[in-house]
């Protein structure tokens, strides 16, 4: 008798114990739990900053937890990818970057992170250059800004170096066979000011930075493929006759090697956020040209950006020795 309630405590307990490591399990497999750090490699109030804080109202409704800002700025981004990069890839990290900052920087001096080190959730964001000059300017079009070059050096302000303004700058020099004095500044608030103040003679800026104030400028052409419908008035490089296709774009991704099925969780969410008709909106009130573009599509354009700022680099002895 004695055996026989033995062995049934025993089964008992055996069934006790399979029940409580299979709830474990299955609370292990959630994904996500707590809330999740995300870098942010720019200034609070920057635009990269701007776009996470309009994503994050909705990402809590889409995945259940809130959100950690944590701000890496410096050196053009690469501070925070750097961070970012290096993170633990239990999912619970996460950054914004920007294309083409993550293949320029790497390509153009020594730094701690390649694209490779990511695993790309979507790309929401794609903001053209502008070549722009101040509203009172001698200069009316593309081509009178081109036929000054010949007369003396123009100045053109860019954001940084190895960034999208500094490539869509070099990219009209190779195409118009013209040269340009390059003035980079820290921030596209700087970068603004020089021109209105007369430092420079005209910018190569963000569509996001400048649509905002557009009566202060006249805009001379823009970077994409056809007329951009947030500003239908402004001629493409391409119409004008020179192929600039240049934009930065923001993306959201994590540190290499996070689990699949976390990536797939991520990349959902965003797309369902990226949808949402309240958070485009919002996105085009603030002059921000939204977009959905998913991982693994994502990773087979940032291969093909890479070999094209490649060339443009070395075509002007820019890449890291």
């Amino acid at each position: 008798m004695k055996k026989l309630i033995s062995a049934g405590l025993i089964v008992t307990l055996l069934f006790l114990v399979g029940c409580s490591s299979g709830t474990e399990g299955k609370s292990d497999e959630e994904y996500p739990k707590k809330d999740i750090t995300l870098i942010v490699p720019f200034t609070a109030g920057g635009a990269s900053d701007v776009q996470a804080r309009i994503v994050e109202k909705y990402f809590k409704k889409e995945f259940g937890v809130g959100l950690i800002f944590q701000y890496k700025e410096g050196a053009g981004g690469e501070k925070g990818f750097t961070e970012l990069a290096q993170a633990p890839n239990d999912g619970y990290t996460i950054g914004t970057i920007n294309m083409p900052h993550i293949v320029l920087q790497p390509l153009g001096r020594e730094t701690q992170f390649t694209y490779k080190d990511f695993d790309y959730i979507g790309e929401m964001v794609k903001d053209p250059q502008i070549l722009a000059v101040k509203s009172d300017s001698e200069y009316n079009t593309l081509q009178d800004v081109l036929e000054a070059t010949k007369k003396k050096k123009l100045t053109i302000g860019t954001v940084g170096t190895l960034t999208g303004n500094y490539m869509a700058a070099l990219d009209l020099m190779k195409k118009a066979n013209v040269e340009f004095e390059i003035v980079p500044f820290e921030g596209s608030a700087d970068q603004v000011i020089a021109l209105q103040g007369g430092h420079v003679d005209v910018i190569m800026g963000n569509l996001n930075d400048l649509a905002r104030d557009k009566e202060q400028y006249k805009m001379l052409a823009i970077s994409t493929e056809k007329p951009h419908e947030m500003l239908p008035d402004v001629k493409t490089f391409k119409e004008q006759g020179y192929d600039v296709q240049s934009e930065i774009t923001r993306l959201f991704a994590t540190p290499k090697g996070i689990d699949p099925k976390k990536l797939e969780i991520l990349r959902k969410g965003f797309a369902n956020i990226a949808s949402n008709p309240e958070y485009l909106k919002e996105m085009k009130n603030i002059g921000q040209p939204e977009c959905w573009v998913g991982g693994e599509e994502l990773e087979k354009n940032i291969e093909k950006e890479n070999t094209r700022y490649k060339e443009l680099l070395e075509s002007f002895d820019l890449l890291k020795k």
